[in-house]
């Protein structure tokens, strides 16, 4: 896999997992990052610093600049200018509110991030070459609609302790919809609130690209959004053999949409089905949003 690949929220979690896996397959990985010691003397990562394979640059995903410099640098890692994939598991360390669960620091985090993304790959898109490949991480339960799908026992966890992170991912998502052309009609009563995604949030678009065509509805072409359940820390599932006569079978489900019935999945396989399932198998999962679940 000579993938060249540029990582957005990829320091630990998910991202990390993911982008560690790339790595072992031959991909070029440049990771933006807000502070570089947090990779700077990982082990894992050593031997593929030390061949050139990994890209440290400093920058915040908040920062369009940032963005757009981390871009540059991934664009200059491969002798063809290109990038392939661009990988984006953004998130916050929440902190505890007694009354409002969960929050971010920033409660925008997700949504202003994501924003700058697109503001960076319009600016660099060219008519040469097709847009890369992109992954975004959300979540289970964001819209109405699927919050009444989540399993019983996680409606009130959902709708009370992750309120405040979830409220910023809606925000992604209404950004997603509208990028990709996905219908949004189903959803008209889930409007992100004014101070994560404010009402003119499309004029901010407005003039980007070479062209200065801005960014329009359906413009995105390549995604896949993964929506995982609750997320836990722990051995990768999918990397221990199955005993069983059908020899090695992932021990995570995947459905277009809502599953329904899952509670938990790990970060790691996760991380696991974002390489060997999303990018092993684009065709079958190119511009949809799966759900992930044990």
């Amino acid at each position: 896999m000579s993938l060249n690949v540029y990582a957005l929220g990829a320091s630990r979690n998910i991202g990390y997992h993911a982008a560690l896996r790339l790595l072992r397959k031959g991909a070029t990985v440049t990771f933006l990052l807000r502070s570089l010691s947090t990779l700077e003397g990982d082990e894992n990562l050593r031997p593929f610093v030390q061949d050139g394979k990994v890209h440290l640059v400093s920058g915040d995903a908040l920062n369009k600049e940032d963005v757009t410099r981390g871009w540059k640098t991934a664009q200059e890692a491969s002798e063809s200018g290109r990038i392939d994939l661009v990988l984006f598991t953004v998130g916050g360390k929440p902190h505890w509110h007694l009354w409002k669960g969960f929050q971010l620091s920033t409660i925008d985090l997700c949504t202003r991030s994501f924003l700058n993304l697109l503001a960076a790959l319009k600016t660099f898109e060219s008519s040469s070459a097709p847009q890369p490949k992109l992954i975004v991480l959300s979540s289970i339960g964001i819209t109405h609609q699927s919050h009444l799908n989540l399993p019983f026992l996680l409606k009130p966890f959902y709708g009370y302790l992750l309120q405040g992170p979830h409220t910023d991912k809606l925000g992604l998502e209404r950004v997603l919809a509208y990028s990709t052309g996905w219908d949004w009609s189903d959803h008209k009563s889930d409007q992100p609130e004014p101070h994560i995604l404010p009402a003119d949030w499309t004029s901010k678009f407005n003039g980007i690209g070479e062209d200065g065509s801005g960014i329009k509805s359906g413009w995105l072409k390549h995604l896949v959004v993964v929506r995982p359940a609750l997320l836990t820390s722990g051995v990768c599932r999918a990397d221990v053999p199955a005993a069983n006569e059908n020899g090695k079978k992932e021990p995570y489900r995947t459905k277009e949409g809502d599953l329904g019935n899952g509670y938990t999945v790990s970060r790691e396989d996760v991380a696991h089905f974002i390489v060997e399932g999303v990018l092993a198998h684009w065709e079958e999962y190119e511009n949809k949003g799966i759900g992930i679940a044990y």
